[in-house]
């Protein structure tokens, strides 16, 4: 917990490392200081077919999972330090965007808590 999901059009992987881009948001979540250390998740999807609005433009979607608790403020702030960061990365992709779940206490399980 959390888990950073990248969704990115199959140029992104050429422009940078996976493992760059990777490490990049890992290292922008935890110094929010929303997370515990050593537990951000962050995996990455390209994709070679896709439409967005209508033709093929590269892009990146971040969908952030996290637990329960984080105010719209940290939140928020979460939200434009990943894009910003992508953003300094990659500032010729023209669609850079996150949306951010919440995990509820109640419904999450690992393997560790059975």
């Amino acid at each position: 917990m959390p888990h950073f999901i990248l969704d990115c059009s199959s140029d992104i992987p050429l422009l940078k490392q996976p493992i760059e881009i990777l490490q990049e948001i890992y290292n922008t979540a935890e110094e929010t200081g929303l997370f515990t250390t050593g537990d951000v998740k962050v995996r990455l999807n390209p994709f070679t077919d896709y439409i967005v609005g209508g033709k093929k433009d590269s892009f990146i979607h971040v969908f952030a999972y996290i637990m329960e608790g984080r105010t719209t403020e940290q939140k928020n702030n979460l939200s434009k330090k990943i894009v910003s960061k992508l953003k300094s990365m990659f500032p010729d992709i023209p669609i850079i965007s996150i949306n951010i779940k919440d995990f509820e206490k109640s419904t999450y399980c690992n393997k560790t808590m059975v």
